[in-house]
């Protein structure tokens, strides 16, 4: 598990330059020849777990605003994506995929809190590509201490 994660670290770093679904309503979305990644988060304001209406929305934008933390996570340090899939007699008998990302994120910028209709929140936020490159190193060091 830890020589997947390195690797998976190493590929992160080696395709820097990934390409981002940038359609609208896309939850990922990349300022294409920016100097910085915007990315957008969303939570449902009638889930979060309280009676009180005016603290649902506060909920919501802190759940939208975590969201778009790990979209960016997900930008600087990648995926690790476990799958496990069991056959016999040519049929799926147990089929198993899970993901996970883990970084640490700074210097992001808030950009924007929008109220989506009357049910969602949308929180966008942006960070430097430099900061990017400042956090994949100190990943890189990180790992390499840690092997």
């Amino acid at each position: 598990m830890k020589k997947l994660l390195i690797i998976s670290g190493l590929v992160t770093v080696l395709v820097s330059c990934t390409s981002l679904d940038s359609s609208p309503g896309s939850v990922l979305s990349a300022v294409q020849g920016a100097e910085k990644v915007t990315v957008t988060g969303y939570a449902v304001i009638a889930l979060q777990p309280s009676e009180d209406p005016a603290q649902r929305r506060l909920l919501a934008i802190r759940a939208s605003k975590l969201d778009a933390y790990r979209a960016l996570a997900e930008h600087v340090y990648g995926q690790l994506v476990d799958s496990q899939t069991t056959i016999g007699d040519l049929v799926i008998g147990n089929d198993f995929l899970s993901s996970k990302v883990q970084g640490v994120i700074y210097g992001a910028q808030l950009e924007r809190i929008d109220p989506l209709a009357n049910d969602t929140y949308a929180v966008t936020l942006s960070l430097d590509k430099s900061v990017i490159r400042d956090l994949r190193i100190l990943y890189m060091r990180y790992v390499s201490q840690n092997l």
